[in-house]
Parts: structure tokens; sequence; C-alpha cells
């Protein structure tokens, strides 16, 4: 097809076409229906959160939601991670990371250890991911990051689950 024939079929502006599409409805609200599971949550994320530096939180908390495809969550960090000031080259290039140089060597292992963690294979979490992370992040610091992995994947879960959608930002 070339490019003017892609041209002339494009809706016009203003059209149906150029409409948003609404998300799936949600299923459940568990802050509403177990808010003691939403606390207990919370606290954990606090806890995993604690000492570790936030650029890292913030990209390992995207890298795994991008993973298990949970919209609102790649949406909320995303926008935490700006807030932080995060570019948006890096958050961009955060699904190809090893093929660009907008991460340092810590991040780099954060994300290596996350998407082992996130995808946990038949073998677990393989020694290459884990060891690079050990070597970069001290003996504080390599928790936290283990505990923010495993409770972003949580959290995805029950974003996926409930289909916790993203609102539109003007």
């Amino acid at each position: 097809m070339s490019t003017s024939e892609q041209t002339s079929s494009a809706p016009a502006p203003g059209a149906a076409g150029d409409a948003t599409v609404a998300p799936p409805p949600r299923r459940i609200d568990l802050n509403d229906k177990a808010p003691d599971f939403y606390q207990a949550m919370f606290a954990l994320d606090k806890a995993a959160s604690a000492g570790l530096d936030p650029v890292v939180r913030e990209l390992v908390r995207v890298r795994v939601s991008q993973l298990n495809g949970c919209a609102y969550c790649v949406d909320k960090h995303s926008a935490d991670a700006r807030g932080l000031g995060v570019t948006e080259q890096k958050l961009t290039g955060l699904t190809v990371w090893r093929e660009t140089p907008f991460f340092t060597a810590r991040e780099r292992a954060a994300l290596a250890l996350a998407e082992a963690v996130t995808a946990l294979g038949a073998h677990g979490v393989p020694d290459p991911a884990y060891d690079g992370a050990a070597a970069l992040f001290d003996e504080d610091e390599l928790p936290r990051l283990i505990a923010m992995c495993v409770t972003m994947n949580a959290w995805n879960r029950i974003g996926v689950t409930c289909r916790l959608s993203p609102l539109t930002r003007a």
C-alpha cells in the first residue's frame, strides 16, 4: 500500500475512528471488598521500597508491569518515574533496555533480576541474573530489590485480574 493510499483511507480528524476505546469493565474493587488485604498489600509495598533507590524501584515496577500486561501499573509507575526525573527516552527504551545505552549497570542488573523473577521458569531465577544484582546491590538493597520484584508481580496480578485501567490524562 502506498503512502497516499494509507493517508486517504484514514478517518478524518474528529471522525468516529478518532475516539478512544473504553476500557474493559472492572471486575471487582478489592480495596472495597477486601480492604484488609489491600492495606496489607500497601504495607508490603512500603516495606519493599524502604531503602531502595527510587529510580530503580520505579523502573522495576514499570518493567514488571509491562511483562505482566498491567496497563494500570504501567501508566501509574511511568508517571511516578517521570516525577523522579526519568526521561521519556529512558521510559520508552525500557522495553528494549538491553539494546539501549540509557541504563546504568545497577539499573540493568535490577531489570535483569526483575525479568527473571517475573518469568520464573522451570529452573527458577538463573544464577547470572541473581549474581549480577548481588554484585551491584549491597546486603541491605538486594533483599529490597527482590521484595520489590515479588510485590510488583502481586500488584500486577491484582490489576490484571480485576481489570484495573488507567484514567485518560488531559
